[in-house]
C-alpha cells in the first residue's frame, strides 16, 4: 500500500475526466442489491433517528429498503407515492424514518418539504459524473434557509478503477456547491481495506465535508 502520510498530503489525481462517461443504470444498481454487490453498505446505520430527528432518505432498491428495516429490527409501513407512479415509500412505526423508493431526481415531486440538515454517504460517489450538476441542483433544491450539508467522498487513483464509488475531485465540488455554500474540508482518513486491492488500487481516502449556506 502507499505510505499514508504521504497519500493524505497528496495533491488531487489529475485523471478527473477519465470516468466522466461512466454510466450505470437504475436496473444495474438494482441488480446489485440481488446479488449482493453491495461493498457500499453499512450494516450498522447512523443514528440520527436515535438522536430525536426525523429522517427521509432515499434509495432505488426496494430490497435495500427492507433489509434496512430487518436490519434495524424495525417495523413499518409502506404506501404509493401518487406523485410518482410506481414509488413507495415507507415508514417506520415509530414515525421518524421515512425511506423513499424512487430515483432521486423524481424525489421534489413527491412534496416531501425542506431539510435543515443533509448527510449524503454514498450519493454523489455513485451519481453518473455526468448528472453531478442536475444532483447537486436537485439536493440543494430540498434545502431550508440555515441548511448544513454533510458530504463524504473518495480519492483514490481513478485510472486504476472504473468506480464506483466515482472520483469527486475537490474542485468539482467547489464546482458544484461553491455558488450558494461555504466549504469546509473537515477531515481525511485513511480508508484503505483489504478488499478495495480487487479494485487494483493502492490507496484509498475518503473525505469529508461541511457545506454551510453563504
Amino acid at each position: 500500500m502507499a505510505n499514508t502520510g504521504a497519500v493524505l498530503d497528496a495533491e488531487e489525481n489529475p485523471n478527473t475526466e477519465v470516468q466522466k462517461n461512466r454510466v450505470l443504470t437504475l436496473e444495474e444498481w438494482q441488480e446489485k442489491w440481488v446479488n449482493h454487490k453491495i461493498a457500499f453498505h453499512q450494516e450498522r446505520g447512523h443514528q440520527f433517528a436515535d438522536r430525536g430527528h426525523s429522517v427521509v432518505g432515499v434509495e432505488i432498491s426496494e430490497l435495500g429498503i427492507r433489509e434496512f428495516f430487518m436490519e434495524q429490527n424495525l417495523s413499518y409501513s409502506e404506501e404509493q407515492i401518487m406523485e410518482i407512479p410506481g414509488a413507495k415509500v415507507f415508514k417506520s412505526s415509530s414515525g421518524n424514518i421515512s425511506l423513499y423508493c424512487c430515483s432521486l431526481f423524481d424525489l421534489p415531486r413527491a412534496n416531501i418539504g425542506k431539510f435543515d440538515r443533509i448527510w449524503d454517504r454514498g450519493a454523489l460517489v455513485a451519481i453518473n459524473p455526468g448528472d453531478r450538476k442536475r444532483y447537486a441542483d436537485t439536493m440543494l433544491s430540498l434545502t431550508r434557509t440555515g441548511f448544513q450539508y454533510l458530504l463524504s467522498v473518495f480519492s483514490y487513483d481513478p485510472t486504476k478503477h472504473a468506480g464506483p464509488p466515482f472520483y469527486v475531485p475537490d474542485a468539482e465540488i467547489k464546482t458544484l456547491f461553491g455558488s450558494v455554500c461555504n466549504i469546509h474540508c473537515l477531515e481525511k482518513v485513511d480508508a484503505f481495506e483489504e478488499g478495495h486491492k480487487s479494485w487494483g488500487i493502492d490507496y484509498i481516502i475518503e473525505k469529508l465535508y461541511l457545506f454551510i449556506e453563504k
